[in-house]
């Protein structure tokens, strides 16, 4: 070791110390070594080797979730008969949600934020740093709840978990804004990866959703990431637990008016999903129930669909793969419906029950106190669909309808218009089949959902609530980077105030033993009544002759806007150029006066951010 890297080992020995000091943090003997390796590799080459260990960590974490809710979704659903299944049902979903929100309560605190929404928050307005508790909360959450039969999908508790262990391996070796934000996007495009053994729909679904504006020599870290989540996720997991479909029929151009008639259904499909989700969220947040009551109530009406409708238990993996199979009479005959004989029609009314109350079914699962995400949802919908699709074809007499790629490409279309990621969807779907001879009808489908899907929608209902608050902001890199600075920053608190019935003289007086340039005007509570500058004040200043007013109201002026604590950075730059201001008051929530933010201040802030990141 030569004396330069000498010395840089004995500085972070000192540093760790320091750290362990203040009792933050054990360090342990391979992060030594590991940030002895980030003094001896260029940026690039640490980044990759990063990439391998966030990957293979973010991979294991899916592979141990995965494994957890089939091994308890196997039990429940293999091992019994149906006349007992009906009890399973009945108590195993309630329990799901009801244990889920008392892990919660209990052990987190209360902390919840969950989906896809919380790692785009952690970007926006924490730097990209997500908390520690997240690397194992959401995967004893969602195993929970899905492995007791919640209708949702492990794939978003796999994202946020993957988010969290690459934003914490960036804190822990100290790296910046922009590499931490990598290292984020890498552990979650693993755990994607990990969840659906497809490595290119990891990176897909990173840059679609999470990224934007990252150079290219940053996408090799990405692409290790993912490719060390899949092969984990290959390796260590059994055929019947990975995402795969093997029944697939060749690509025949002559059936490109199924896929187009298709892909406006899947969109039309995935705006009713979509607002379904949002509308049950605002129906039980509306309800002053305790959190536990609201479990109870939401775990019984998820049982009693899962009675009706057993395809609504768990993700419904298995049930794809006996539809791309075209075999939907083991599901059926598993269910009430199995008692009809209505020949085909059984069929129909079964598969679109299934697709009308699976966006309820997942909407009662999460915001009743489950965990997961609507990545399974959503391709469960689209396949089911896909095949509903098919059925009806064929019930008009049409043949050769290719049933089992119908299937595949309702999946893609329906992710496509509920998440706003048809890249993700495309790749998804084709490394799922390998069906790479697919990607015409795939592309055809996912950007006709996706199209509709924005025509009804610019922004996804799901985040839209967090982007009109200002939290969040999902297509562009300028304005994720303003979302990142925080308004505290900037605000001088030691602002000069004076009473509004105070007389001027007493504000010469302010002048003369200050260095303030901008005034605020309170009055007795601490509110706000106006704002002077040396601008305002100049003329009686220097002016011996003019007529002093009487007190401070006289003169002072309104401002032209206030800036509340609870506004974005985005909101009050918008502020600044819609009044051409340099400086404005800020105020709490009982509007008094807080001091004055500085226009310069956020900009030099912001460029320097920039700086770093390019």
């Amino acid at each position: 070791m030569n004396i330069h890297n000498k010395k840089k080992l004995v500085s972070f020995l000192k540093y760790k110390r320091e750290f362990q000091k203040f009792g933050l943090k054990k360090v342990r003997s391979y992060e030594i070594v590991l940030h002895w390796l980030s003094n001896r590799l260029s940026r690039n080459q640490f980044l990759i080797l990063s990439g391998i260990l966030v990957g293979c960590t973010a991979g294991l974490a899916g592979v141990l979730l995965k494994t957890l809710v089939h091994q308890i979704h196997y039990w429940i659903v293999t091992k019994v008969h149906f006349e007992d299944q009906i009890f399973f049902y009945v108590v195993f979903p309630f329990l799901g949600i009801v244990l889920t929100t008392l892990i919660v309560l209990s052990i987190f605190k209360g902390n919840d934020r969950k989906g896809i929404g919380a790692i785009l928050y952690e970007i926006a307005q924490n730097s990209s740093v997500v908390s520690s508790v997240k690397m194992y909360s959401q995967i004893i959450q969602s195993a929970v709840t899905v492995g007791l039969g919640g209708s949702a999908g492990l794939e978003s508790p796999i994202a946020v978990t993957g988010a969290a262990i690459g934003s914490n391996f960036a804190q822990t070796y100290r790296l910046g804004y922009k590499e931490r934000t990598l290292l984020l996007a890498a552990g979650a495009s693993a755990g994607i990866a990990s969840a659906f053994n497809a490595p290119i729909a990891g990176i897909m679904f990173a840059f679609e959703i999470l990224l934007t504006g990252v150079v290219f020599s940053d996408f090799i870290p990405l692409v290790v990431a993912a490719v060390c989540g899949s092969l984990l996720s290959r390796i260590l997991l059994q055929e019947d637990v990975l995402f795969r479909f093997y029944a697939r029929e060749s690509f025949d151009y002559h059936n490109i008016p199924y896929y187009l008639i298709l892909g406006i259904a899947s969109g039309f499909y995935a705006r009713y999903f979509v607002l379904v989700f949002t509308k049950t969220e605002h129906f039980i947040n509306k309800f002053k129930f305790s959190r536990l009551r609201k479990a109870m109530i939401g775990g019984a009406a998820l049982s009693l669909l899962c009675v009706l409708l057993p395809p609504l238990f768990g993700e419904g993996y298995d049930t794809l793969k006996l539809l791309t199979n075209g075999d939907p009479s083991s599901i059926i005959e598993n269910s009430f419906f199995g008692y009809l004989d209505l020949g085909s029609w059984t069929v129909i009314i079964f598969l679109a029950l299934v697709c009308i109350l699976k966006a309820f079914a997942t909407s009662i699962t999460i915001f009743s106190g489950g965990n997961g995400g609507s990545f399974a949802p959503s391709l469960f919908a689209g396949g089911t669909l896909g095949f509903l699709f098919a059925i009806i074809c064929k019930q008009f007499g049409l043949s050769d309808v290719p049933t089992s790629n119908l299937v595949l490409a309702g999946m893609a279309a329906v992710m496509s218009g509920v998440l706003y990621a048809p890249l993700t969807a495309i790749f998804l779907i084709a490394e799922s089949s390998q069906g790479y001879d697919l990607f015409l009808p795939l592309m055809i489908v996912s950007v006709i959902s996706y199209l509709m899907a924005r025509w009804f929608s610019p922004i996804n209902p799901d985040l839209k609530p967090m982007v009109e608050q200002g939290k969040i902001f999902t297509n562009e890199h300028d304005n994720n980077l303003i979302y990142s600075l925080h308004l505290r920053d900037f605000i001088d608190f030691q602002s000069q105030t004076i009473k509004a019935d105070a007389p001027v003289s007493e504000l010469f007086e302010l002048i003369k033993n200050g260095h303030k340039n901008i005034f605020a005007i309170v009055d007795n509570d601490n509110r706000l009544q106006g704002v002077l500058t040396m601008d305002d004040i100049r003329p009686y200043l220097f002016n011996k002759t003019a007529d002093l007013p009487v007190n401070i109201q006289q003169i002072m002026k309104v401002p032209p806007a206030v800036v509340n604590l609870r506004q974005s950075a985005v909101a009050i730059l918008k502020t600044f150029d819609d009044t051409a201001a340099w400086h404005l008051p800020v105020a709490d929530e009982d509007d008094k006066f807080v001091g004055f933010i500085s226009k310069s201040k956020i900009l030099t802030s912001y460029r320097e951010l920039l700086k770093d990141y390019s």
